[in-house]
């Protein structure tokens, strides 16, 4: 049986910001940007979680990672409007293309 360790959630949380980054910095569609966002606060998630039970910090690191999700769902909906208005507004979400802003 493995004993699963604080060294085990850390490598799955930096595997899951570096995927992070590296879809913010590749992609050009900005919902891929905002999924890469996504994933790297889940990465932080996982290290609140896991430094909360091996440090013996009680319930902060829940509660941190609890607020961490309420303030993602709140980024997702406000960035999805803004997204949305970007498609009205350009017919195309491209971060590339995009480059002014009109009335």
């Amino acid at each position: 049986m493995i004993n699963i360790s604080l060294y085990h959630y850390l490598i799955v949380s930096s595997i899951l910001f570096c995927l992070g980054i590296f879809g913010i910095i590749t992609r050009k569609n900005a919902i891929m940007v905002l999924m890469g966002i996504e994933l790297i606060l889940n990465a932080a998630n996982i290290n609140f979680v896991a430094f909360a039970r091996y440090g013996n910090f009680g319930n902060s690191g829940q509660l941190a990672a609890l607020f961490v999700i309420i303030l993602a769902a709140a980024e997702a909906a406000i960035a999805m409007a803004i997204v949305l208005n970007i498609y009205k507004t350009f017919s195309n979400i491209n971060i590339d293309e995009i480059d002014t802003l009109k009335d």
